[in-house]
């Protein structure tokens, strides 16, 4: 699934073909995404300035005159730049028509995106209302991790893929920042001193902003918006190599199931 840095390459990838252009048109292929794409959305959106492309977690903000298109690229889906009229793919299911001759044009292989419009203020809306704050926000310091762990028994991974907790971070960078941080992604979250809470925050920070120079990960299905490649894999560290050496002592790297996700640690440099 695209987490927080495949999501901002893409929102810096296609900021400068939308902002300030005007939308001519909507055309679907398949409504069918993970919720519905409303019958009238087409005719909301025809002629609406696009004012602003932005980021909340992992949904991008499309901030037009009168509301907001909320986009998710779910588990595979990604969003191209190409001429309008040009000839669609197999799934490519959705187009956002500007004036200026260009199309946005959403791929969604396993059709888990969705493509919502809220007239109000998006803060608001139901998907992210609830969301914590971001990894970058000068409030999600050491002493707020620290705070929102004190009691809890839930593994410190599994914290940091709460969304209430801290919006975006999904499991990728959660096992990377661990690493980083030096700590084991099984242990209790509650049990992290203050000092260890702020490490790790700055672990996440520095993380996700590699990830993002980088351009993200590919794994199975993300590409950029310009359809390159991120090229983070080449440096990640635990996620995804079981057996392999680790990076800084060179003993094999393990793997655990913690929930529904794997998780990847040196036992040697985690504790």
């Amino acid at each position: 699934m695209p987490e927080l840095p495949e999501v901002e390459t893409t929102r810096r990838g296609i900021e400068p073909f939308l902002r300030g252009r005007r939308i001519r048109a909507l055309v679907v292929r398949n409504r069918k995404l993970r919720w519905p794409i409303p019958a009238g959305l087409g005719a909301k959106l025809a002629g609406q300035r696009i004012q602003a492309v932005a980021r909340r977690a992992k949904y991008l903000l499309l901030t037009l005159e009168r509301g907001t298109l909320i986009v998710h690229l779910g588990m595979s889906g990604s969003l191209r730049v190409a001429p309008a009229g040009s000839a669609p793919q197999q799934f490519d299911h959705v187009d956002l028509v500007l004036e200026s001759g260009a199309c946005l044009r959403l791929r969604d292989p396993r059709r888990f995106g969705a493509l919502l419009w809220t007239a109000g203020d998006a803060a608001h809306h139901k998907l992210l209302k609830h969301l914590g704050p971001e990894p970058f926000d000068p409030a999600c310091d050491g002493d707020y991790l620290h705070r929102a762990a004190r009691g809890r028994r839930v593994a410190i991974r599994d914290l940091l893929l709460n969304g209430r907790i801290v919006a975006g971070i999904g499991n990728i960078y959660a096992n990377e920042a661990l690493f980083a941080a030096g700590i084991r992604p099984q242990r209790p979250a509650g049990r992290l001193s203050r000092a260890r809470c702020a490490r790790l925050i700055k672990a996440v920070r520095a993380t996700l902003a590699r990830a993002i120079a980088a351009g993200g990960t590919t794994l199975r299905d993300f590409q950029q918006a310009d359809g390159k490649p991120g090229y983070f894999r080449q440096k990640l560290t635990v996620y995804g190599r079981e057996h392999q050496p680790c990076r800084r002592c060179r003993r094999p790297i393990r793997a655990a199931r913690l929930g529904q996700r794997r998780v990847f640690y040196c036992p040697h440099c985690q504790n």
